[in-house]
């Protein structure tokens, strides 16, 4: 079955955009590092890309949770690649050991206090909107059908005019001919997002790895032996990922969706072809990036570690933002969160535990990754993040004002600098995230029992966020219960 031309014109679109870095990697030429920065940063978005697409086609062929988890993963790779090049580098180069955990943090950073806030805030405005049409068009229906009504019987309760013995117009019930109020409008507040009861599983693992995620900075290190235990951690979560049974039916959206409309044989070998494709541009293009982002902090005057710990994350997760936004635009707004969720729980296991492994591999002793001052500040602002956004998660409601207060707190630290700054951070999201878990306290054992394999008591009392409420549909076609699609909760 041949491939689809809009396919192949992605793929060449992608290819085109990562030649220019493929061309210099193996000819060996030498350019400014500002330019070699944009060059092999291009190819490295564009080669995650490709391997959002495959990794999401994939799914086609592997269901449920696991899905999800694997998706997540393969999404970061690209970072996963920056990272622990810094890692293994700094085994020989004391001065590199900075931007891998530079590196972990922003990206940490970046997907909690942007990229869910972003997903979150886009499908509550889907869902509303969709709601206010609904219901913008049964008050068309219900006038109409009142001025027809109206006017046989010669009454006017509904805006029109009758053909019987009275005429005229009234401001009756928009949704009911005999009413005599206007229907209220749609009420603004108390908005969420809700989560499906099967996101429990990552809520808490995530929440696990959380509390663990304070062991570094006590520490001042991310020792061999710990990264052994978070990297145990993720292979349980994948487990416990693999033996959850999900029947709902996979949505794909663009390069993905054409992918998956193949055949069989010619969906596997494309995908394994864009992942062995994209792979390559990885590994070429992962070294010289991280190198030009170390050496163009001087020509731009901007702090090398800074560079490190936001551009590198923003171009290896654009793709991964673009692919939850276009879910969430889509009315999937809980199937692009829990992808992000996934992502974090990754991040938090895998990747950090890789780290140390790297740096002993480079060469590096002790046994361990060290961490300097700032470094451990910077861990300590990730983990209190971390703690506050499994506190908002535990409820399953994600409303619309915890999400504008992560993008706010996202948002400060970029003004607030300095060790007493980054603390000051840190306590608000503390006290931030203990005021939730006292009110979210019943969804912690929940949590905890999902990620343990441990099947909810029969008869459990179902907390905030499980059903409680009247629910507004995500879009047309779309059903509360559907785990995958966003349900937006409105209290009165």
């Amino acid at each position: 079955m041949p491939l689809p031309p809009a396919l192949l014109t992605r793929f060449g679109l992608c290819l085109a955009v990562a030649a220019p870095a493929l061309t210099l990697r193996l000819s060996g030429t030498a350019v400014h590092p500002v330019l070699a920065m944009l060059v092999f940063g291009a190819a490295v978005v564009a080669a995650s890309f490709l391997l959002a697409w495959a990794a999401e086609a994939a799914q086609k062929d592997i269901s449920g949770a696991l899905a999800v988890a694997l998706l997540a993963l393969i999404a970061v790779l690209p970072e996963y690649a920056v990272d622990l090049f810094y890692a293994f580098r700094a085994g020989s180069d004391p001065a590199y050991e900075q931007f891998a955990a530079a590196n972990m943090t922003g990206s940490n950073r970046l997907l909690l206090g942007f990229g869910w806030p972003l997903v979150v805030l886009i499908a509550i405005a889907v869902a509303v909107t969709a709601e206010r049409g609904r219901r913008t068009t049964a008050a068309v229906s219900a006038a109409r059908e009142g001025a027809v009504t109206s006017g046989r019987a010669g009454i006017s309760t509904g805006t029109g005019t009758g053909t019987g013995t009275g005429t005229g117009t009234g401001t009756g019930d928009a949704t009911s001919p005999r009413g005599g109020r206007r229907a209220r409008p749609l009420a603004p507040r108390g908005r969420a997002l809700e989560l499906p009861r099967s996101a429990r599983l990552d809520i808490g693992f995530l929440a696990l790895l959380s509390v663990l995620a304070f062991v570094i900075p006590a520490l001042g290190s991310i020792p061999i032996w710990f990264g052994v235990v978070l990297i145990a951690v993720f292979g349980l979560y994948l487990w416990r990922a693999g033996t959850e049974s999900d029947d709902d039916e996979e949505e794909f959206v663009g390069a993905a969706a054409l992918i998956a409309g193949l055949d069989r044989r010619t969906r596997r070998v494309t995908v394994t072809g864009l992942f062995v494709v994209a792979a390559t541009i990885i590994l070429l293009s992962a070294e010289p990036f991280a190198e030009a982002l170390v050496e163009s902090g001087g020509s731009l005057g901007i702090s090398s570690y800074v560079l490190v710990q936001w551009l590198a994350p923003l171009a290896s997760e654009a793709p991964e933002f673009i692919i939850a936004v276009l879910f969430a635009l889509r009315g999937r707004g809980a199937l692009a969160l829990v992808t992000l969720i996934a992502s974090k729980i990754n991040q938090w296991s895998l990747l950090v535990g890789s780290l140390p492994i790297a740096h002993a591999l480079g060469g590096g002793t002790g046994g361990a990754l060290p961490l300097d001052g700032r470094q451990v500040e910077e861990f300590v602002l990730t983990a209190t993040q971390t703690l506050l956004g499994v506190a908002i998660l535990l409820s399953l409601r994600f409303p619309r004002w915890a999400a504008i207060c992560l993008l706010g707190l996202f948002a400060v630290q970029f003004v607030v600098t300095g060790e007493a700054g980054r603390y000051v951070l840190s306590a608000i999201h503390l006290v931030l995230a203990a005021i939730l878990l006292v009110r979210g306290r019943a969804g912690v054992l929940p949590a905890l029992r999902a990620a343990a394999g441990r099947p909810e008591p029969t008869g459990a009392i179902r907390g905030p966020g499980t059903g409680s409420g009247r629910r507004i549909d995500s879009g047309p076609g779309s059903a509360s219960d559907d785990p995958q699609n966003p349900t937006v909760e409105s209290t009165r």
